[in-house]
């Protein structure tokens, strides 16, 4: 759980820092962020396979940062949110479409060889990076109504943000233990 944490920590400061349609100080902070993880987890051996979200994260907030920087008023307004999340559900959706799950190369980290070698394996790992595609793809979708409809809602935003990650978080860590149940019994 701690490093999915660690992984999304970019679209967290992003998500703080980024209030009223200002996302300068909030992309150039995720953008930071994503680069110093990546270059952390390139030193301590970690294979690209499992830094898809970093790299993802790096890309975008690179060109969020610049645009920001650029364009005025923000890029995307108080859609900045909803655009962000949106990016990572294309990026969860986009390693599915290649049959590389961006769990997968993270699972891998975390599982012994034997295990990884299994087709139960990927398939577990299809599934969980489906749910977090369907989760940000809500998440966007949620958070863009929000905007639209109601942009002084502060609470029900709040809301939409941490469940979109939250549950598919906590599917991520209960989902391998109900497959080794089902399989052990």
């Amino acid at each position: 759980m701690i490093s999915y944490l660690r992984t999304f920590l970019p679209w967290i400061a992003f998500a703080v820092l980024s209030t009223n349609g200002e996302a300068r100080i909030g992309a150039l902070a995720g953008f930071a962020l994503a680069v110093v993880l990546l270059l952390m987890d390139r030193r301590k051996g970690r294979a690209w396979d499992a830094l898809v979200i970093e790299a993802s994260s790096a890309v975008f907030f690179a060109g969020l940062a610049l645009a920001a920087f650029v364009i005025a008023p923000a890029p995307f307004g108080e859609y900045g949110p909803a655009v962000s999340v949106g990016w990572l559900a294309v990026t969860a959706w986009g390693s599915l479409a290649i049959r590389r799950p961006f769990t997968l190369g993270i699972a891998r980290g975390m599982t012994p060889p034997e295990v990884q070698a299994s087709p139960m394996f990927y398939r577990v790992n299809a599934t969980i990076t489906a749910v977090w595609a369907v989760a940000f793809t809500l998440n966007a979708v949620g958070l863009a109504v929000l905007f639209a409809l109601a942009p002084h809602a502060t609470v029900a935003i709040i809301a939409v943000k941490i469940c979109g990650f939250a549950l598919p978080a906590l599917f991520t860590v209960r989902y391998p233990e109900i497959v080794r149940a089902r399989y052990a019994a």
